[in-house]
């Protein structure tokens, strides 16, 4: 009787989020999350804040149709401040406006 070798396992693969914005599913650690806490809408750089989280790419024009469709507010399953809208857009307005390539 002959031994036949184990099966490799495949790899684990890193997981996948959809941008709120433009749908587009990425790498969880390409995306940046917000959080709907207690204290109100936060962004989570580390990604592992407790509350309700959405995901968005690293581009302005994904944050600028994630706030002006409301598609934030479906996300959060809250209605966002307009303080929280004035933050997030300022935050915005310091990404890049697309990705080099002009893809997403």
């Amino acid at each position: 009787m002959t031994r036949q070798p184990k099966a490799r396992r495949p790899r684990r693969q890193p997981p996948e989020r959809t941008c709120v914005a433009c749908r587009i599913a990425q790498p969880k650690r390409e995306l940046i999350r917000l959080v709907r806490s207690d204290t109100g809408i936060e962004i989570d750089a580390t990604g592992k804040k407790a509350g309700r989280g959405a995901y968005l790419c690293r581009y302005s024009r994904c944050w600028i149709a994630g706030l002006e469709r409301r598609a934030l507010d479906r996300a959060l399953k809250a209605d966002l401040t307009p303080e929280d809208r004035q933050t997030l857009a300022a935050f915005a307005r310091e990404l890049p406006t697309a990705p080099p390539g002009g893809s997403t």
